[in-house]
């Protein structure tokens, strides 16, 4: 650590000698630069870099909008990944502070004799194996008894009978889910929308450093302002969405549909879109501030529901797109950047 600290003061005292230097001095002392750094990449591929490299470049994202222009011996891809790295790391310390925390460890005798009794007793789910460890004088959690049971396969009639459910009332179904984003901060923001699933439409999305009961019910308020013809909201077991919250669902004239435990494929269309937000917006961005989330956010969602052609909609979008046809024999195909330049959309222009 000291040795990086020494390599890293004649930069320091250079950057403070260049105050004193004409414009020509520095331009060219930065061509130079620039070219033996461009030679030094060429020659060693993949440079080693510690700590205190990385939280200069995240530092440097931060203050400074033209970094990645001089950015040569890493991809801003890689700034991105060493700030999730930072905010793992970081709340790693926080929770092995102190005394340990977390569950007591389940010894092996435990888990053995939890799978013998599930498959000496078909019919028994935690509960009852539960009461009988109880009687046994073993002090377990009903909750650990579930983790460590033997998953049965789901029954296919029930698995059926839910598909076709979904099929037969896709024009009548939204669905709303939250899922986190950590920022430079390291701390956490909520991102909460509602989605359609006849044509994939985000309805309405939001963001919060605490989600709430009072919170949900505002933002769906604000989605369902509108007449609109659905009749279902689905959604998970998530602490956020309370009685109160189902209570106001149904004021709305919908019906609730809360998912089972640990079954998001019942939630499908929710968890598509954030997999698809993730991969597609946010694995790009290192998030400064609430504003700043939700801005990329909404811009996200308006290239999603009028530019994003989708392979369910058999390649159209969620808002409908009608196709252009070339004007003229001259006319030139222009891209428009959408969402800070990570997407574009193409249509036809005259030529002028």
């Amino acid at each position: 650590m000291i040795k990086q600290i020494y390599s890293i003061l004649p930069a320091v005292f250079h950057s403070l000698r260049s105050i004193f230097r004409t414009r020509a001095d520095l331009t060219i002392e930065i061509l130079s630069l620039r070219q033996q750094l461009t030679a030094l990449k060429e020659k060693h591929p993949r440079p080693r870099l510690g700590w205190i490299d990385r939280g200069f470049w995240v530092l440097l994202r931060r203050i400074w909008p033209k970094w990645s222009d001089v950015l040569i011996i890493v991809k801003p891809e890689t700034v991105v990944r060493w700030h999730r790295q930072g905010f793992r790391w970081y709340w790693r310390r926080i929770l092995m502070r102190g005394k340990r925390r977390g569950r007591r460890r389940v010894s092996l005798e435990i888990r053995k004799l939890i799978i013998r009794m599930a498959s000496e007793n078909p019919t028994w789910r935690a509960p009852k194996i539960h009461g009988e460890l109880l009687m046994l004088g073993f002090d377990v959690s009903e909750r650990t008894i579930s983790r460590y049971m033997p998953r049965r396969e789901p029954d296919p009639e029930k698995v059926e009978k839910w598909k076709a459910f979904l099929r037969n009332h896709r024009e009548l179904i939204t669905a709303m889910d939250f899922f986190t984003v950590p920022t430079i901060r390291f701390q956490v923001l909520h991102v909460w929308f509602i989605i359609g699933h006849d044509r994939r439409t985000i309805i309405h999305v939001n963001v919060t450093y605490h989600p709430s009961a009072a919170w949900v019910i505002q933002q769906l308020r604000e989605a369902f302002s509108d007449d609109y013809s659905w009749r279902y909201v689905i959604f998970d077991r998530d602490s956020s969405f309370s009685r109160v919250v189902v209570e106001t669902i149904r004021s709305f004239g919908l019906k609730p549909a809360r998912t089972m435990y640990r079954s998001p494929w019942q939630n499908g269309v929710a968890e598509h879109w954030i997999s698809s937000c993730r991969r597609e917006m946010l694995d790009h961005v290192v998030v400064f501030s609430e504003n700043h989330l939700r801005r990329v956010v909404n811009e996200y969602v308006d290239y999603y529901n009028m530019d994003r052609t989708h392979y369910g909609l058999d390649k159209e979008t969620p808002i409908p797109r009608p196709i252009q046809k070339k004007p003229t024999k001259d006319a030139e195909i222009v891209a428009f950047p959408r969402v800070g330049g990570l997407h574009h959309r193409y249509e036809w222009r005259r030529a002028a």
